[in-house]
């Protein structure tokens, strides 16, 4: 087998050009298939962060009632905060959010909008509640950054809300933009505005009730209570990994077109050199080696190509995969707007698990494409093979 290994690489080396081209087409699959998958597991990283820390935190409670897809809902979806899970919102472990719907009026248009009152002392999420300690005689409220360029709103701005209270009620006042806060998480943001949780809940009649109960990173789960269900973080966060997914399946695409050029390269040279070196495949016949080894020679010579790329990746694939992740990938501003959880600049993420991974089966579909017309030497006559013609 030492022989063959050797034999394969001094044949491999000999044939110079052809063998580089192969080489260089095939690390470029290695780093391309590595980069965007890292790309995709770092996307995925950074969105499931900042929706821990802006939205899901450890898990939520929902009122029984509550639907986020469904704004009719949000009538019924409201109940007293059970005495433990108040507790916890007491000692900082849980954070109350109180949802309802709502119409502002900025610039003599009408928005409908969703309305939340939070704790104003909470540390569970990332939302500034510190900012509500302001005395204002108007409705003191926050807004994310997307929901002040859309309705192009600024600090001190005064703007009519209007409500509906428990009762069915219309009320109005007069609302003042006190804080501007910036997120990637647009479902916090986009369409809504923050109120303190004690103001709205006299606004809408509701004291000490709530729709939504968030619990603190890595704190222990509270058992529910009865019109209280618990949804835990990858549930919350399942949107974000379905779209990994889908964005994993089209990149396949890719890799499919990139290892189909690289696989018909090596199959074509494989083919070309049994074709031209039949004198040497009857030599080596002649000389004791049988057909299975000769066989394993030319499959180990296209294999080789795949231990070359993966060498001539490392030397020029580490540099530029190590800079990026460093640096970061920036993507427009109006990436924001498509809905879905996206920093101005994603840090790739390169695991051993995946440069092992995509290794390995580069490898071993090389080593499988090397070995398909490499058969046809087990049905070469040696004679034949000697006087240079196939049987």
């Amino acid at each position: 087998m030492k022989l063959l290994f050797k034999l394969a690489a001094r044949n491999l080396i000999g044939a110079g050009r052809r063998t580089w081209l192969n080489v260089i087409v095939l690390s470029f699959s290695f780093i391309i298939i590595i980069w965007h998958k890292g790309i995709l597991n770092g996307w995925e990283s950074q969105a499931k962060n900042d929706m821990t820390e802006w939205e899901t935190g450890g898990g939520q409670y929902w009122q029984s009632v509550y639907d986020p897809f469904d704004p009719f809902s949000l009538t019924e979806a409201h109940s007293a905060i059970p005495a433990d899970m108040d507790s916890a919102c007491s000692k900082g472990n849980m954070a109350s959010i109180l949802v309802t719907q709502g119409t502002i009026y900025p610039g003599g248009r009408i928005q409908s909008i969703l309305i939340k009152g939070i704790n104003s002392n909470q540390k569970v999420l990332k939302i500034p509640g510190a900012l509500f300690e302001s005395d204002s005689s108007e409705i003191p409220a926050i807004i994310g950054s997307r929901m002040a360029a859309d309705n192009r709103l600024k600090t001190g701005d005064l703007i009519t809300l209007r409500w509906r209270d428990k009762n069915g009620t219309f009320d109005a006042g007069e609302m003042k933009i006190i804080g501007i806060f910036n997120t990637n998480v647009p479902m916090i943001d986009a369409g809504q505005i923050w109120l303190p949780l004690d103001h709205l809940q006299k606004m809408m009649g509701m004291p000490g009730e709530a729709t939504i109960l968030v619990c603190k990173k890595d704190s222990k789960v509270i058992a529910s209570d009865a019109g209280w269900n618990f949804k835990s973080t990858e549930l919350l966060q399942k949107s974000v990994s379905d779209m990994i997914k889908m964005k994993s399946v089209s990149g396949a695409v890719l890799y499919l077109i990139l290892m189909s050029l690289a696989m018909l390269a090596i199959f074509d040279t494989q083919v070309l050199s049994i074709f031209r070196r039949q004198k040497e495949i009857g030599t080596y016949i002649a000389l004791g080696m049988t057909r299975f080894q000769v066989v394993g020679l030319f499959t180990i010579e296209g294999s080789l190509n795949s231990v070359l790329a993966a060498i001539l990746a490392a030397i020029y694939g580490i540099p530029l995969l190590a800079l990026q992740a460093s640096k970061g990938m920036s993507f427009p501003g109006g990436s924001k707007d498509f809905g879905i959880v996206m920093a101005d600049k994603i840090y790739p993420s390169y695991s051993l698990e995946l440069i092992g991974i995509t290794i390995l089966f580069i490898m071993i579909t090389t080593t499988i494409v090397s070995y398909l017309p490499s058969r046809r030497i087990a049905k070469m006559n040696p004679t034949e093979a000697l006087r240079g013609k196939l049987q």
